[in-house]
């Protein structure tokens, strides 16, 4: 079953060492291409990150964020820099020699300079498991999606390659009396003007006509096409490409079938196979 390029999936997941949030979101793309923001202290989990998307997802540009907020307990310790701290009031000590009427050090002031407050070691293992299996459970989300979606599309598909074939049948049924037609009236115009014609150059001429109101080619070739959509649109991996080299395949003799159109019908026909071929190769744009 085909797969949409185009989804969206969100999972939380609350941890004892805080709480975790994955959004993905996935748009039409030629590859698969991974935009994935993570926050600074968790860059380091990227490598496994961009693996576990790799898995999942085979094509189409996807821009994966994870949020993480560390549980703050109530109790828990201040870690200082105290070296930082030292530094800090050293230089301190230094310009209120400098200044006739210094004012006492506020340590408040102290613990905002940066770096001077130490962030607790988080377990980044056991947070690597709960980030990675996170992950997993929200592509598998993702491609539930993007699944329901490349349903929809599959079912359009499948209807428009139908009415490619009606078409394709109107011509075929149409074509002898189409043909029996035009010879009929050519032949009262070589009635008309047979003393006239140099023989060799009349048979020229008929070969000519002959070879151009000749379709039967492109209809088998689109019957072919036709069988082919059918079998690619079963198969369980992505062919979002195959499909779109089969729509060039299609609107390449749906033109031909057009140029040698010697009737209405046949003129028709190839003009409704062209909108249904177009509406075809636009949706197979944002298939997997």
């Amino acid at each position: 079953m085909i797969k949409s390029m185009t989804a969206f999936a969100r999972k939380q997941l609350d941890t004892e060492l805080g709480a975790l949030s994955w959004e993905l979101r996935t748009v039409n793309h030629r590859y698969a291409e991974f935009s994935i923001r993570l926050p600074d202290e968790l860059r380091v989990i990227e490598p496994g990150v961009r693996e576990c998307l790799a898995m999942g997802v085979k094509r189409g540009k996807v821009d994966a964020t994870l949020r993480y907020k560390p549980n703050v307990a109530q109790d828990a310790e201040i870690n200082l820099n105290t070296e930082l701290v030292t530094s800090v009031l050293k230089a301190c000590t230094e310009i209120e020699r400098e200044m006739d009427n210094p004012g006492r050090i506020n340590p408040v002031e102290i613990l905002r300079w940066s770096g001077v407050m130490q962030p607790p070691q988080l377990d980044m293992e056991r947070l690597r498991t709960d980030i990675l299996a996170l992950l997993e459970q929200t592509i598998a989300e993702l491609l539930e999606s993007r699944l329901r979606e490349g349903e929809k599309i599959n079912g359009m598909l499948m209807q428009r390659n139908d009415a490619v074939q009606q078409q394709l049948s109107v011509v075929r049924d149409g074509l002898p009396g189409i043909l029996q037609d035009s010879r009929s009236k050519l032949m009262a115009r070589l009635e008309e003007y047979k003393a006239e014609l140099d023989q060799n150059r009349l048979e020229q001429e008929m070969v000519f006509l002959a070879q151009k109101i000749d379709v039967e080619e492109e209809l088998d070739r689109l019957d072919v096409h036709i069988e082919e959509m059918r079998r690619v649109l079963t198969l369980d991996e992505p062919v979002g490409r195959r499909l779109d080299f089969l729509m060039q395949e299609f609107n390449r003799e749906v033109n031909t079938l057009g140029a040698k159109s010697i009737s209405a019908v046949t003129t028709r026909a190839s003009v409704d196979m062209k909108v249904l071929v177009e509406q075809m190769r636009e949706q197979i744009q944002n298939v997997e």
